[in-house]
């Protein structure tokens, strides 16, 4: 579903998404935010906190995404891919994180020469870079090495729950009928759960099923497309999470609800007004399309670089509020920059890798490459 992946709604998504993560980490962690403040209180305010919903939106569009990767109209894998499966979502995900992991420790090293400050992480014990190779970090309590990679680990759970799933249904159910039209209900379930029960306690928040709500909503949206069972399914799981904010509000699953209405709504519209694709994209749209593209490499490499420049101006540049305003600015482009660079030079080389290793008979069955929702 190439096409789906590359509606300009979805860019947009989630280049705003990446860009206000930056921001947000750039207004929580570091001295030069508390400097800046002076200057727009109410804006760094609402960076460092409230922003930080804009999760919800790598969590609808990665389940939105996962669900027409992995189950378009109903296709499911088998369990004999089910290992295959999660184990190249693994590959994807971590190898690009161990490398943007090593600049974050080169980095730390390099802030703790020229500030102390509680954002900058301490060395690394072995244990501790092997528990976020494996995306373990959260689950066995270690610190995190770089901001915001909690949320890796739980992607890669969450898919990993999506193609047991299906490989459960394939199992099950030999016809594919049977399956277009149970396979909603067990999401519908899940989400039901976690905006029930598992969302309302934040002691889970280390593993998938907190975040099942808002993931599952959009593996659903995704689903009505074109399916009328999942259609229904769809409306009943977004009334269950409506129902759950009536019994305790969550402005993060109100948001979410919102954002998987809106993917399912915008196609509903370019379906109903037969939209085709541009066949010449403006210059906007092909800037987009590049942002979104590297957006998981900016999510990566963005604490590294926020880190030495908070060091820097904090070490050589007086603590004036414009000055420091600069280094922000100077760091939030650095993070867009960087992002570049990784994506180039690290990100897609090991993408390519993984494809040729995969077309080289490592991966079991036909599968279509889904985007990572960092």
């Amino acid at each position: 579903m190439r096409s789906a992946q590359r509606l300009p709604l979805i860019d947009l998504l989630k280049v705003v998404a990446s860009q206000l993560i930056v921001l947000h980490h750039l207004a929580r962690y570091g001295p030069m935010a508390d400097h800046v403040a002076p200057l727009m209180p109410q804006v760094v305010d609402w960076l460092a906190d409230p922003a930080r919903m804009v999760v919800q939106v790598f969590l609808v569009v990665g389940g939105y995404l996962a669900a027409l990767s992995l189950a378009p109209d109903g296709r499911v894998c088998t369990l004999a891919e089910a290992r295959s499966r999660v184990f190249e979502r693994y590959l994807r995900l971590a190898l690009p994180l161990a490398l943007a992991l090593l600049l974050a420790i080169v980095a730390a090293a390099v802030a703790r020469h020229w500030m102390e400050h509680p954002s900058v992480p301490l060395s690394p014990s072995p244990m501790q870079f092997v528990a976020h190779l494996l995306l373990l970090q959260d689950v066995i309590g270690e610190e995190a090495l770089s901001a915001g990679i909690w949320y890796v680990a739980i992607d890669l759970q969450l898919y990993a729950a999506l193609v047991i799933w299906l490989a459960l249904m394939a199992s099950l159910l030999k016809n594919s009928e049977k399956i277009r039209g149970v396979l909603p209900w067990g999401v519908v379930l899940a989400v039901t759960w976690s905006a029930w029960c598992v969302n309302r306690d934040s002691t889970w928040d280390a593993f998938a099923p907190y975040f099942f709500a808002a993931y599952g909503l959009g593996v659903l949206a995704a689903w009505a497309r074109a399916n009328p069972a999942a259609l229904v399914a769809f409306a009943l799981a977004l009334l269950s999470v409506m129902a759950s904010l009536w019994l305790e509000w969550r402005g993060r699953l109100a948001l979410a609800s919102a954002l998987a209405v809106l993917l399912w709504f915008a196609h509903e519209i370019r379906e109903r007004l037969q939209v085709s694709p541009f066949s010449s994209r403006p210059s906007g749209l092909d800037a987009l399309r590049y942002l979104a593209r590297i957006s998981y490499a900016t999510f990566l490499v963005h604490f590294p670089v926020c880190l030495v420049v908070n060091a820097a101006f904090t070490a050589f540049v007086p603590p004036q509020a414009w000055l420091q305003a600069a280094g922000v600015l100077l760091a939030w482009g650095g993070s867009i920059a960087a992002g570049a660079l990784f994506h180039h030079f690290a990100e897609a080389p090991l993408m390519r890798l993984i494809t040729r290793c995969k077309a080289a008979g490592w991966s079991v069955g036909r599968q279509q490459q889904g985007a990572v929702s960092g």
